[in-house]
Protein backbone atom coordinates (compact mmCIF):
# COMPACT_ATOMS: atom_id res chain seq x y z
CA UNK A 1 0.00 0.00 0.00
CA UNK A 2 1.38 3.76 -0.41
CA UNK A 3 0.94 5.26 2.77
CA UNK A 4 -0.26 9.36 3.50
CA UNK A 5 2.82 9.79 5.55
CA UNK A 6 6.04 7.75 6.38
CA UNK A 7 7.69 9.30 9.53
CA UNK A 8 11.47 8.07 10.07
CA UNK A 9 11.68 8.42 14.00
CA UNK A 10 9.15 7.05 16.76
CA UNK A 11 10.28 9.09 19.50
CA UNK A 12 8.25 12.24 21.16
CA UNK A 13 8.55 14.49 17.91
CA UNK A 14 7.91 12.12 15.64
CA UNK A 15 4.40 10.05 17.89
CA UNK A 16 3.09 13.96 18.77
CA UNK A 17 3.18 14.20 14.53
CA UNK A 18 2.18 10.95 13.86
CA UNK A 19 -1.25 11.77 16.96
CA UNK A 20 -2.24 14.93 14.98
CA UNK A 21 -2.45 12.53 11.58
CA UNK A 22 -4.24 9.40 12.44
CA UNK A 23 -6.61 11.81 14.11
CA UNK A 24 -7.35 12.80 10.73
CA UNK A 25 -7.59 9.60 9.38
CA UNK A 26 -4.58 9.29 7.46
CA UNK A 27 -2.40 5.96 7.11
CA UNK A 28 0.96 6.73 8.87
CA UNK A 29 3.76 4.56 9.18
CA UNK A 30 6.33 5.12 11.91
CA UNK A 31 9.67 3.40 10.87
CA UNK A 32 11.45 3.51 14.70
CA UNK A 33 15.23 2.59 15.24
CA UNK A 34 14.55 2.80 18.87
CA UNK A 35 17.31 5.07 20.18
CA UNK A 36 15.60 7.90 22.26
CA UNK A 37 18.29 10.96 22.29
CA UNK A 38 17.16 10.95 26.30
CA UNK A 39 17.58 6.95 26.95
CA UNK A 40 20.52 7.69 29.27
CA UNK A 41 18.41 9.82 31.62
CA UNK A 42 16.26 8.17 34.55
CA UNK A 43 13.85 10.90 34.76
CA UNK A 44 12.49 13.67 32.56
CA UNK A 45 11.71 17.24 33.81
CA UNK A 46 10.11 20.79 32.56
CA UNK A 47 7.78 18.41 30.18
CA UNK A 48 3.95 19.75 31.75
CA UNK A 49 2.24 16.46 32.53
CA UNK A 50 4.91 14.48 32.85
CA UNK A 51 7.62 16.55 35.11
CA UNK A 52 10.29 14.03 36.72
CA UNK A 53 8.29 10.87 35.14
CA UNK A 54 11.29 7.86 33.70
CA UNK A 55 11.54 8.68 29.83
CA UNK A 56 10.74 5.19 28.94
CA UNK A 57 7.39 5.32 31.19
CA UNK A 58 6.72 8.21 29.02
CA UNK A 59 7.96 6.49 25.86
CA UNK A 60 5.67 3.43 26.42
CA UNK A 61 2.76 5.18 27.25
CA UNK A 62 2.60 7.79 24.19
CA UNK A 63 3.02 4.81 21.83
CA UNK A 64 0.55 3.14 23.39
CA UNK A 65 -1.70 5.83 23.03
CA UNK A 66 -0.83 6.39 19.24
CA UNK A 67 -1.09 2.21 18.45
CA UNK A 68 -4.53 2.99 19.45
CA UNK A 69 -5.79 4.51 16.12
CA UNK A 70 -5.92 1.69 13.39
CA UNK A 71 -4.63 3.32 10.48
CA UNK A 72 -1.19 3.92 12.16
CA UNK A 73 1.08 0.97 12.27
CA UNK A 74 4.67 0.35 13.56
CA UNK A 75 7.77 -0.90 11.75
CA UNK A 76 10.73 -1.61 13.94
CA UNK A 77 13.50 -0.85 12.49
CA UNK A 78 16.08 1.67 10.87
CA UNK A 79 15.53 3.36 7.41
CA UNK A 80 18.70 3.24 5.08
CA UNK A 81 17.61 5.68 1.93
CA UNK A 82 14.45 8.05 1.09
CA UNK A 83 14.13 8.41 -3.01
CA UNK A 84 11.15 9.35 -5.48
CA UNK A 85 9.27 13.08 -4.72
CA UNK A 86 6.51 14.25 -3.44
CA UNK A 87 3.55 11.78 -3.67
CA UNK A 88 5.43 8.66 -4.69
CA UNK A 89 8.59 8.90 -1.47
CA UNK A 90 10.11 5.32 -1.76
CA UNK A 91 11.89 4.69 1.92
CA UNK A 92 14.07 1.68 2.50
CA UNK A 93 15.04 -0.17 5.46
CA UNK A 94 18.41 -1.77 6.55
CA UNK A 95 16.74 -5.38 6.45
CA UNK A 96 15.70 -4.57 2.65
CA UNK A 97 11.95 -3.66 3.09
CA UNK A 98 10.50 -0.76 1.00
CA UNK A 99 7.59 1.26 1.96
CA UNK A 100 5.80 3.87 -0.49
CA UNK A 101 4.45 7.23 0.51
CA UNK A 102 2.90 10.72 -0.70
CA UNK A 103 4.55 12.48 2.55
CA UNK A 104 8.04 11.80 4.18
CA UNK A 105 8.21 13.03 7.74
CA UNK A 106 12.01 13.10 9.37
CA UNK A 107 12.04 13.33 12.77
CA UNK A 108 15.35 11.17 13.85
CA UNK A 109 16.68 13.06 16.23
CA UNK A 110 20.03 14.20 16.64
CA UNK A 111 23.95 12.92 17.58
CA UNK A 112 25.55 14.71 20.09
CA UNK A 113 29.18 15.23 20.00
CA UNK A 114 30.43 15.45 23.53
CA UNK A 115 33.61 16.44 24.76
CA UNK A 116 36.31 14.09 24.75
CA UNK A 117 36.80 13.30 28.46
CA UNK A 118 37.51 10.28 30.26
CA UNK A 119 34.16 9.43 31.87
CA UNK A 120 32.28 11.47 30.68
CA UNK A 121 30.07 9.62 28.15
CA UNK A 122 29.47 7.19 30.94
CA UNK A 123 28.14 10.24 33.38
CA UNK A 124 25.78 11.29 30.46
CA UNK A 125 22.22 12.11 31.21
CA UNK A 126 22.98 10.91 34.68
CA UNK A 127 25.36 13.93 36.19
CA UNK A 128 26.71 15.48 33.08
CA UNK A 129 23.75 17.18 31.34
CA UNK A 130 23.21 19.61 29.03
CA UNK A 131 20.13 21.82 29.78
CA UNK A 132 19.37 23.25 32.93
CA UNK A 133 15.79 24.03 32.60
CA UNK A 134 15.69 19.67 32.77
CA UNK A 135 18.24 19.09 35.43
CA UNK A 136 19.41 22.06 36.97
CA UNK A 137 16.44 22.29 40.06
CA UNK A 138 17.43 19.02 41.44
CA UNK A 139 21.10 19.94 41.71
CA UNK A 140 19.66 21.88 44.88
CA UNK A 141 21.50 25.00 44.05
CA UNK A 142 24.86 23.35 44.53
CA UNK A 143 28.17 23.80 43.15
CA UNK A 144 27.97 23.09 39.48
CA UNK A 145 30.59 22.82 36.92
CA UNK A 146 30.64 24.27 33.11
CA UNK A 147 32.65 22.25 30.82
CA UNK A 148 33.48 24.49 27.61
CA UNK A 149 32.83 22.50 24.08
CA UNK A 150 32.57 25.18 22.40
CA UNK A 151 31.77 29.17 21.70
CA UNK A 152 28.61 28.84 23.65
CA UNK A 153 30.70 28.00 26.66
CA UNK A 154 30.15 31.73 28.58
CA UNK A 155 26.95 31.59 27.63
CA UNK A 156 25.76 28.40 29.13
CA UNK A 157 27.85 29.47 32.30
CA UNK A 158 25.97 32.39 32.56
CA UNK A 159 22.59 30.40 32.22
CA UNK A 160 24.14 27.97 34.78
CA UNK A 161 24.54 30.36 37.13
CA UNK A 162 20.76 30.71 37.95
CA UNK A 163 20.67 27.35 39.38
CA UNK A 164 23.85 27.24 41.77
CA UNK A 165 27.64 28.35 42.29
CA UNK A 166 29.78 27.88 39.00
CA UNK A 167 33.22 27.04 37.57
CA UNK A 168 33.73 27.35 34.08
CA UNK A 169 36.70 24.97 32.70
CA UNK A 170 37.51 26.37 29.63
CA UNK A 171 39.84 22.87 29.00
CA UNK A 172 41.80 24.16 26.17
CA UNK A 173 38.79 24.56 24.05
CA UNK A 174 37.70 28.38 24.03
CA UNK A 175 39.92 31.31 24.52
CA UNK A 176 37.72 34.09 26.66
CA UNK A 177 37.75 37.87 26.48
CA UNK A 178 38.73 40.14 28.76
CA UNK A 179 35.09 41.46 28.64
CA UNK A 180 33.93 37.97 29.00
CA UNK A 181 36.45 37.20 32.04
CA UNK A 182 35.17 40.64 33.73
CA UNK A 183 31.49 39.50 33.46
CA UNK A 184 31.35 36.36 34.36
CA UNK A 185 33.58 37.38 37.55
CA UNK A 186 30.94 39.88 38.25
CA UNK A 187 28.23 37.08 37.74
CA UNK A 188 30.56 34.94 40.86
CA UNK A 189 31.28 32.64 38.18
CA UNK A 190 35.07 31.40 38.89
CA UNK A 191 37.22 30.29 35.69
CA UNK A 192 39.17 27.26 35.82
CA UNK A 193 42.17 27.14 33.15
CA UNK A 194 43.19 23.93 34.23
CA UNK A 195 43.03 20.99 31.44
CA UNK A 196 40.83 17.89 32.90
CA UNK A 197 42.40 15.08 33.38
CA UNK A 198 39.09 12.79 34.05
CA UNK A 199 35.26 12.72 35.53
CA UNK A 200 35.52 10.40 38.72
CA UNK A 201 32.96 9.41 41.31
CA UNK A 202 29.76 10.93 40.20
CA UNK A 203 30.40 14.37 39.16
CA UNK A 204 34.04 15.08 40.46
CA UNK A 205 37.14 16.48 38.09
CA UNK A 206 40.32 15.86 38.59
CA UNK A 207 42.74 17.87 36.98
CA UNK A 208 46.09 17.15 34.76
CA UNK A 209 47.76 19.13 38.24
CA UNK A 210 46.14 16.65 40.24
CA UNK A 211 43.45 18.22 42.02
CA UNK A 212 40.38 17.04 42.99
CA UNK A 213 37.11 19.62 42.34
CA UNK A 214 33.66 18.15 43.77
CA UNK A 215 30.37 18.96 41.97
CA UNK A 216 26.56 18.73 42.54
CA UNK A 217 26.45 18.38 38.78
CA UNK A 218 28.11 19.10 35.53
CA UNK A 219 27.06 20.52 31.98
CA UNK A 220 28.16 21.02 28.93
CA UNK A 221 26.80 21.93 25.24
CA UNK A 222 27.90 19.04 22.91
CA UNK A 223 27.49 19.81 19.18
CA UNK A 224 24.69 18.44 18.01
CA UNK A 225 24.58 16.46 13.89
CA UNK A 226 21.72 14.50 12.31
CA UNK A 227 21.56 10.98 14.13
CA UNK A 228 21.25 9.64 10.55
CA UNK A 229 22.44 10.98 7.18
CA UNK A 230 19.16 9.83 5.36
CA UNK A 231 17.32 13.34 4.61
CA UNK A 232 20.65 13.81 2.78
CA UNK A 233 20.14 10.79 0.93
CA UNK A 234 17.14 12.60 -0.75
CA UNK A 235 18.89 16.02 -1.08
CA UNK A 236 17.73 17.88 2.29
CA UNK A 237 19.48 21.03 2.63
CA UNK A 238 21.09 21.18 6.05
CA UNK A 239 22.08 24.63 8.37
CA UNK A 240 24.14 25.13 10.81
CA UNK A 241 23.18 26.43 14.49
CA UNK A 242 24.49 27.96 17.84
CA UNK A 243 23.98 23.96 18.65
CA UNK A 244 25.32 22.15 15.87
CA UNK A 245 24.02 21.25 12.08
CA UNK A 246 19.93 20.62 11.85
CA UNK A 247 17.85 20.10 8.65
CA UNK A 248 16.78 23.25 7.16
CA UNK A 249 13.19 24.07 7.09
CA UNK A 250 10.51 26.48 6.84
CA UNK A 251 7.66 27.87 8.99
CA UNK A 252 5.48 24.40 7.56
CA UNK A 253 8.17 22.26 8.81
CA UNK A 254 9.12 21.27 4.91
CA UNK A 255 12.30 21.05 4.22
CA UNK A 256 14.66 22.14 0.65
CA UNK A 257 12.66 19.18 -1.15
CA UNK A 258 8.86 19.25 -1.66
CA UNK A 259 6.71 17.10 0.25
CA UNK A 260 9.60 16.17 2.80
CA UNK A 261 9.14 17.71 6.38
CA UNK A 262 11.22 17.43 9.58
CA UNK A 263 10.46 18.17 13.02
CA UNK A 264 11.77 18.07 16.03
CA UNK A 265 15.41 18.47 17.56
CA UNK A 266 16.77 17.69 13.94
CA UNK A 267 14.95 20.52 12.84
CA UNK A 268 14.85 23.09 15.62
CA UNK A 269 16.90 24.67 18.64
CA UNK A 270 16.91 24.86 21.32
CA UNK A 271 15.73 20.87 22.74
CA UNK A 272 13.75 19.68 24.79
CA UNK A 273 11.08 17.29 25.32
CA UNK A 274 8.18 20.05 25.40
CA UNK A 275 9.57 21.28 22.68
CA UNK A 276 10.01 18.17 20.86
CA UNK A 277 6.09 17.76 21.33
CA UNK A 278 5.46 21.32 20.29
CA UNK A 279 7.50 20.69 16.79
CA UNK A 280 5.87 16.98 16.48
CA UNK A 281 2.41 18.65 16.34
CA UNK A 282 2.89 21.76 14.39
CA UNK A 283 4.34 19.26 11.79
CA UNK A 284 1.34 16.75 12.03
CA UNK A 285 -0.84 18.93 10.97
CA UNK A 286 1.01 20.84 7.93
CA UNK A 287 1.61 17.84 6.63
CA UNK A 288 -1.77 16.99 6.83
CA UNK A 289 -2.77 20.35 5.08
CA UNK A 290 -0.05 19.78 2.83
CA UNK A 291 -1.90 16.43 1.84
CA UNK A 292 -5.40 18.55 1.60
CA UNK A 293 -4.29 21.45 -0.41
CA UNK A 294 -0.78 20.40 -2.55
CA UNK A 295 -3.13 18.57 -4.96
CA UNK A 296 -0.86 16.39 -7.52
CA UNK A 297 -0.99 18.09 -10.96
Amino acid sequence: MKYDVIIIGGSYAGMAAALQLVRARRQVLIIDAGERRNRFASHSHGFIGQDGVDPSVIFEKARAQVMRYPTLRWQQGRAKKVTGKKESFLVQTLTGESFASRRVLFATGVKDRLPEIDGLPQRWGQHVFHCPYCHGYELNQGHIAVIAASDMAAHQAQMVAEWGSVTLFTNDAVELSAEVHADLRQRGITVEATRIARLVNDADIELVDGRLLRFAGIFTAPRNQPATSIAQTLGCELEETLFGTQIRSDATKETSVPGAFACGDVARVPHSVSLAVGDGAWAGATVHRSLIFDLPA
